[in-house]
């Protein structure tokens, strides 16, 4: 079991990303470049991005932030709770920082049968509070 957001989450998820091979991700996810600046863990401020589908440690050339805290990403990341997103979007617990269209555009990106396998993975190794 790996803390989320933790180095060692991110390496792992890393490892069960490449073991899975191609996750067929629609084109709108795989055009979508953010970076994310988490708050709330248990390692302070997390940087990650999300690129091609995927989450990854640290940022990227990109115009758009997401201002997220932990316990909102987890629901959006390992329990696929779009409900959750646009809740906490409406409440102020998800800021953007730059070109909201390219979050907006997520609103209806389905996960693939590829990435829902790829995410019980990652929940089932991800430490649960």
């Amino acid at each position: 079991m790996a803390v989320f957001l933790a180095d060692e989450w991110f390496n792992e998820v890393e490892r069960l990303t490449q073991e899975a091979g191609d996750l067929n991700v629609s084109p709108t996810l795989a055009d979508t470049v953010l970076n994310l600046n988490v708050t709330g863990t248990a390692q302070g401020d997390v940087q990650a991005y999300l690129a091609n589908g995927l989450l990854k440690k640290g940022t990227t050339d990109t115009d758009t932030t997401v201002q997220i805290d932990e316990e909102t990403l987890k629901s959006i990341v390992l329990e696929g709770d779009m409900n959750e997103a646009m809740q906490a979007f409406m409440s102020g617990k998800i800021r953007i920082e730059g070109d909201m269209s390219k979050l907006m555009a997520l609103q209806s990106v389905k996960p693939s049968a590829e990435q829902k396998e790829l995410f019980k993975k990652i929940f089932a190794m991800t430490e649960q509070a």
